[in-house]
């Protein structure tokens, strides 16, 4: 017999739990070389710079089809040449995933690695870059989800700016234009609230046209992409049609709820009311308050605790919402996210639930 499909909302760092409508305008067929299409993609991107706080003078986006670590893979192989030397600052799984990347590409690179519970100093970062001037470029994540914590971009981006190199990050709304980030990545299903199925990298125009002729893979280079794009919104190959249109409704919907400071806030409630719930449960959180992330959070299991992540993540599912394992190495946890269309009831249905979970595991 067949299983009964459950529909259940995701706690998780994005693919998020996504609005009725962006579903809906994903039943429509475009065509990739349509100028209706082509308009919308430059609607995008023109929108992302608003968002972003930048000119277009100064700065301008690049649409990558795949995932954020596509389009991290794009900028890191695109615009760090033969000559450069990248620095990558990690404290978690995608701090580590950009050194696997530069190791794919033979890139020239140093680490600087820092505790997973730990947000890198500016000043360990100045240090490096006084004591190995070969360092050209520095790339960091900003919301490490792999623990749930905000690394403090401005003051890491101020050292190296300061030492006249190229900011690279990963990360959620960012005054890029202020602290002179020169390229930003992320993706489509992400607090925008679209579908996955592309990257976005807001650049500096200026670097941007630098990399031209260093990039090391044809299907990621970063400046042909952006070079096709420019002149009338065409991508180089075959674009993800539905996400693109998913996207375009999805960046509607944000300004509606009141742009990025209203849902911000509403991630930020939900993260705090969460963590408040949890506590009141006996269940810790694995970073501090003040370096917490609003996106999605670490939790400690339970003391004594006799059961599996399945177990837990099975009985929520079946009650309406999917959990994320722990990728913490050296604890046992359990994470859950907050962004997408999650709500206060959502927060205080989902703590009700784990509530009941820990009555009947003890």
């Amino acid at each position: 017999e067949e299983k009964e499909m459950i529909q259940y909302k995701l706690l998780t760092p994005g693919p998020l739990t996504t609005t009725e409508s962006v579903k809906k305008v994903m039943m429509e067929d475009h065509c990739t070389w349509d100028d209706d299409y082509k308009q919308i993609t430059q609607k995008i991107r023109k929108n992302l710079l608003k968002l972003a706080h930048v000119s277009e003078e100064d700065y301008t986006v690049v649409l990558m089809q795949g995932s954020g670590s596509f389009g991290v893979e794009s900028v890191l192989t695109s615009v760090v040449g033969e000559e450069d030397k990248l620095l990558i600052v990690a404290n978690g799984a995608y701090g580590e995933r950009m050194t696997n990347i530069a190791d794919h590409a033979k890139l020239s690179y140093a680490v600087y690695r820092v505790d997973y519970d730990q947000v890198p100093s500016a000043q360990k970062v100045e240090e490096i870059l006084k004591g190995d001037p070969a360092i050209t470029h520095v790339a960091m994540v900003h919301s490490e989800t792999t623990s749930g914590i905000l690394n403090d971009i401005a003051s890491v981006s101020k050292v190296v700016k300061a030492a006249g190199k190229t900011m690279i990050f990963a990360g959620v709304d960012i005054q890029v234009g202020e602290l002179g980030i020169d390229f930003l990545i992320s993706s489509a299903n992400k607090c925008i609230q679209g579908v996955p199925g592309f990257s976005f990298i807001i650049c500096n125009r200026k670097k941007l046209i630098e990399s031209q002729g260093k990039a090391r893979s044809l299907s990621l280079d970063l400046y042909d992409q952006w070079k096709t794009m420019e002149k009338d919104g065409k991508w180089r190959f075959t674009s993800p049609t539905h996400t693109v249109l998913a996207f375009a409704k999805a960046m509607e919907e944000l300004e509606e709820e009141g742009g990025i400071q209203a849902r911000s806030k509403r991630y930020y409630d939900n993260n705090r009311l969460l963590i408040q719930k949890m506590k009141e449960l006996g269940i810790r959180t694995y970073i501090g308050e003040e370096h917490q992330g609003p996106i999605i959070t670490t939790f400690f299991y339970p003391e004594h605790c006799n059961f599996s992540f399945q177990e837990m993540y099975e009985y929520i599912k079946e009650r309406g919402y999917a959990i994320y394992p722990g990728k913490v190495t050296d604890a046992d946890t359990f994470r859950i996210g907050n962004i997408g269309e999650i709500y206060e009831e959502d927060i205080l249905k989902l703590c009700g639930i784990f509530k009941s979970f820990f009555d009947k595991m003890r």
